[in-house]
Protein backbone atom coordinates (compact mmCIF):
# COMPACT_ATOMS: atom_id res chain seq x y z
CA UNK A 1 0.00 0.00 0.00
CA UNK A 2 0.97 3.39 -0.52
CA UNK A 3 0.25 6.15 2.01
CA UNK A 4 1.96 9.01 3.99
CA UNK A 5 1.73 9.35 7.81
CA UNK A 6 0.80 13.26 7.98
CA UNK A 7 1.19 15.56 11.30
CA UNK A 8 0.41 19.42 10.74
CA UNK A 9 1.79 20.74 7.24
CA UNK A 10 4.47 18.02 7.70
CA UNK A 11 5.19 14.96 6.05
CA UNK A 12 6.91 12.49 8.37
CA UNK A 13 7.10 9.61 6.86
CA UNK A 14 6.77 8.03 2.89
CA UNK A 15 5.70 4.75 3.07
CA UNK A 16 5.88 4.39 -0.62
CA UNK A 17 9.37 4.53 -0.17
CA UNK A 18 9.59 1.65 2.08
CA UNK A 19 9.57 -1.82 1.14
CA UNK A 20 8.18 -4.11 3.33
CA UNK A 21 11.06 -6.84 3.20
CA UNK A 22 14.11 -6.68 1.93
CA UNK A 23 15.11 -8.27 -1.72
CA UNK A 24 16.81 -11.49 -1.30
CA UNK A 25 20.37 -10.21 -2.33
CA UNK A 26 19.88 -7.58 0.85
CA UNK A 27 18.93 -10.74 3.13
CA UNK A 28 21.24 -11.81 6.20
CA UNK A 29 23.58 -14.60 5.35
CA UNK A 30 24.51 -17.22 7.54
CA UNK A 31 26.85 -19.00 5.91
CA UNK A 32 29.00 -16.27 4.86
CA UNK A 33 28.58 -14.89 8.60
CA UNK A 34 29.69 -18.09 10.12
CA UNK A 35 32.77 -17.28 7.89
CA UNK A 36 33.79 -14.33 8.99
CA UNK A 37 32.96 -15.71 12.53
CA UNK A 38 35.16 -18.51 12.23
CA UNK A 39 37.87 -16.39 10.56
CA UNK A 40 37.60 -14.39 13.57
CA UNK A 41 37.55 -16.87 16.20
CA UNK A 42 40.81 -18.23 14.39
CA UNK A 43 42.43 -15.55 14.14
CA UNK A 44 42.17 -14.61 17.99
CA UNK A 45 42.38 -17.64 19.62
CA UNK A 46 44.21 -19.73 17.95
CA UNK A 47 47.53 -20.62 20.06
CA UNK A 48 45.54 -18.32 23.34
CA UNK A 49 45.54 -20.86 27.28
CA UNK A 50 42.61 -19.83 29.33
CA UNK A 51 43.04 -16.73 31.59
CA UNK A 52 40.36 -15.65 33.85
CA UNK A 53 41.96 -12.24 33.44
CA UNK A 54 41.93 -11.98 29.81
CA UNK A 55 38.36 -13.68 28.72
CA UNK A 56 36.47 -11.05 29.16
CA UNK A 57 38.85 -8.69 27.01
CA UNK A 58 38.72 -11.15 24.32
CA UNK A 59 35.31 -11.84 24.39
CA UNK A 60 34.71 -8.05 23.76
CA UNK A 61 37.33 -7.65 21.27
CA UNK A 62 35.65 -10.73 19.37
CA UNK A 63 32.09 -9.87 19.34
CA UNK A 64 33.07 -6.20 18.28
CA UNK A 65 35.07 -7.84 15.09
CA UNK A 66 32.51 -10.37 14.13
CA UNK A 67 30.08 -7.13 14.53
CA UNK A 68 32.06 -4.72 12.22
CA UNK A 69 32.69 -7.42 9.60
CA UNK A 70 29.07 -8.27 9.27
CA UNK A 71 28.39 -4.19 9.02
CA UNK A 72 30.64 -4.49 5.79
CA UNK A 73 27.71 -6.90 4.12
CA UNK A 74 26.08 -3.62 3.93
CA UNK A 75 22.58 -4.95 4.32
CA UNK A 76 19.82 -1.46 4.82
CA UNK A 77 17.80 -1.92 7.70
CA UNK A 78 19.58 -4.97 9.77
CA UNK A 79 20.78 -5.20 13.12
CA UNK A 80 22.93 -7.29 14.34
CA UNK A 81 23.45 -8.77 18.11
CA UNK A 82 26.51 -10.68 18.51
CA UNK A 83 26.88 -13.16 21.69
CA UNK A 84 30.43 -14.75 22.92
CA UNK A 85 30.90 -17.20 25.34
CA UNK A 86 34.71 -18.09 26.06
CA UNK A 87 35.14 -21.03 28.94
CA UNK A 88 37.95 -23.05 30.32
CA UNK A 89 38.51 -26.64 28.62
CA UNK A 90 37.94 -29.40 31.47
CA UNK A 91 36.41 -32.30 29.43
CA UNK A 92 33.01 -31.20 30.69
CA UNK A 93 29.91 -30.99 28.16
CA UNK A 94 28.49 -27.50 27.98
CA UNK A 95 24.81 -26.95 26.27
CA UNK A 96 23.65 -23.87 24.92
CA UNK A 97 20.44 -22.13 23.63
CA UNK A 98 18.05 -19.25 22.71
CA UNK A 99 14.94 -18.24 21.77
CA UNK A 100 14.17 -15.65 19.21
CA UNK A 101 10.79 -14.16 18.20
CA UNK A 102 11.32 -13.05 14.28
CA UNK A 103 10.79 -13.25 11.12
CA UNK A 104 12.01 -16.02 9.69
CA UNK A 105 11.30 -14.65 6.11
CA UNK A 106 13.83 -11.89 7.12
CA UNK A 107 16.27 -12.91 10.30
CA UNK A 108 18.67 -15.13 10.65
CA UNK A 109 21.73 -16.32 12.21
CA UNK A 110 25.09 -17.84 12.13
CA UNK A 111 27.02 -19.38 15.05
CA UNK A 112 30.45 -21.53 15.15
CA UNK A 113 32.61 -22.84 17.94
CA UNK A 114 36.36 -22.94 18.54
CA UNK A 115 37.90 -25.34 20.74
CA UNK A 116 41.39 -26.02 21.85
CA UNK A 117 43.05 -28.33 24.75
CA UNK A 118 42.81 -24.99 27.11
CA UNK A 119 39.56 -23.34 26.36
CA UNK A 120 36.24 -22.84 24.01
CA UNK A 121 34.25 -20.46 22.09
CA UNK A 122 30.62 -20.19 21.21
CA UNK A 123 29.82 -17.15 19.18
CA UNK A 124 26.95 -16.40 17.45
CA UNK A 125 25.75 -13.16 15.36
CA UNK A 126 21.84 -12.58 15.01
CA UNK A 127 20.84 -10.45 11.77
CA UNK A 128 17.58 -9.09 12.64
CA UNK A 129 15.60 -6.81 10.28
CA UNK A 130 14.27 -3.65 11.30
CA UNK A 131 10.76 -3.02 10.57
Amino acid sequence: PIFKIVIGPRTLLDMSAVAPNPPYSQKFRPVAAKEIIRTILVKKLSGQFYSQENVSQWAREISDDIKNKLKDFDLPRYKYVVQVLIGEQRGEGVRMACRCFWDTNTDNYAEDVFMNDSLYCVATAFGVFLY
